[in-house]
Formats: C-alpha cells, sequence, structure tokens
C-alpha cells in the first residue's frame, strides 16, 4: 500500500515543501551557476523513469563547454571548475531534481536513474529496478555512495530495496544520505557517478562517468 499510493503522496508534499524552503538557496545558485558557467546554470539529460519512460533529468551543471581548436569539448577534469567540485561535494548540484520528483519522474528515494544508453545490457533480474521511480537518493548511495564500483553491487542495492521498499527504510535511507551529505563521505569529486556500462567492442563492463 505504501510503495503504491502513499509514497507517492509523500514525495510530492516533500519535494513541494523542500522547494518552498529552499528557493532562495535555489536562487542564488541559479545566479552563481549563470554567471560561472557562462550561460545555462542547469545541466538536463535523458534518463530511464519507472517502466523505462524516458525523461529529462534537470541538475545544477558542475563543468564548462571549454572547447579545444577543433571546437571538441575539453576532459571532465578540464571543464570541471571550483564552484562545480563545492556543488558535487555537497550534493548542491542534486537540488534542482525536486521539480522532477514533483512532477513524478521521480522519487525521493529508489534506484539513482542511469543513462538510457545502457537500458539493451541489463539483465532480466535487473530491469526491476525499473518497477518503481529513480530516487534522488537510494540505498547504494548510502552504501557507499560513488565509491561503489561495482555495477553488480550497485544493482544488488537497488534490487533490495525494491523488495523491501517501506516507510520504515525510506526514513532510515533519508538519514542516512543527510549524514553523508555532512561528513562528505564516499564522494568521488570529478567522477561523480562510476556506473558500468557494456563495452561492446570488449564483451566487458567498463566505467563512464555521468556528466555534471
Amino acid at each position: 500500500m505504501y510503495a503504491k499510493f502513499f509514497k507517492r503522496i509523500i514525495d510530492f508534499c516533500l519535494s513541494l515543501f523542500a522547494l518552498i524552503v529552499l528557493s532562495p538557496v535555489l536562487i542564488v545558485l541559479i545566479v552563481l551557476g549563470a554567471i560561472g558557467m557562462k550561460g545555462n546554470p542547469f545541466f538536463t539529460q535523458l534518463r530511464p523513469g519507472k517502466n523505462e519512460k524516458i525523461f529529462k533529468l534537470i541538475k545544477f551543471r558542475t563543468m564548462t563547454n571549454a572547447k579545444d581548436r577543433d571546437g571538441n569539448l575539453l576532459p571532465d577534469e578540464k571543464r570541471l571548475t571550483k564552484y562545480g567540485k563545492f556543488l558535487r561535494s555537497t550534493s548542491l548540484d542534486e537540488l534542482p531534481e525536486l521539480l522532477n520528483i514533483l512532477k513524478g519522474d521521480m522519487a525521493i528515494v529508489g534506484p539513482r536513474p542511469l543513462l538510457v544508453e545502457y537500458l539493451p545490457y541489463y539483465t532480466e533480474e535487473e530491469k526491476h529496478r525499473h518497477d518503481v521511480r529513480p530516487g534522488l537518493t537510494g540505498l547504494a548511495q548510502v552504501n557507499g555512495r560513488n565509491a561503489i564500483a561495482s555495477w553488480e553491487e550497485r544493482f544488488e542495492y537497488d534490487l533490495e530495496y525494491i523488495k523491501n521498499c517501506s516507510l520504515k527504510l525510506d526514513i532510515s535511507i533519508l538519514f542516512k544520505t543527510v549524514y553523508k551529505v555532512i561528513k562528505k563521505s564516499d564522494i568521488l569529486v570529478g567522477n561523480e557517478i562510476l556506473a558500468g556500462r557494456l563495452d561492446t567492442t570488449r564483451g566487458e563492463k567498463t566505467h563512464a562517468n555521468i556528466d555534471s
């Protein structure tokens, strides 16, 4: 009953409340981001949501669009600014996702949404991570966060959450998330999300950054 009905109501109310309370912070970050990034302070990217429905995830931009002489984007480490590092280390870059939660694309707690290009490589069991709305935080994030380098380990936590989803578990994950953000633990700045992807040319799983 909680997962099917009450969870969405709670997510809507909490995200709306958070947007109202944090609106001064959001306004400041929008202004600073526009100045620091010399333009649009937001980063958007298509991600798969519940039942693999594609939605546009929104975050604060942490990297510039600096390019080389040939017009190619510079490496991530050269485009990641000090301001961007600060946003990532404090998780403030995630705040705009409250809009995704309000719209119903995401939940406060759930499996983190990965890239659309990964969809063909999920096993039948792994596909169940899309039985629920993706989350701003999740069980994997409070059990290693960005330090988890294994695709399988991350998915095990995601599937464990789906099987045991409850109000008690969500509250526990939220408190642990706040603690980790305050302590800035398990954060790899500049390598924000290590998500395995299948390298079809080599037939093995490697790692790729999910921008900004």
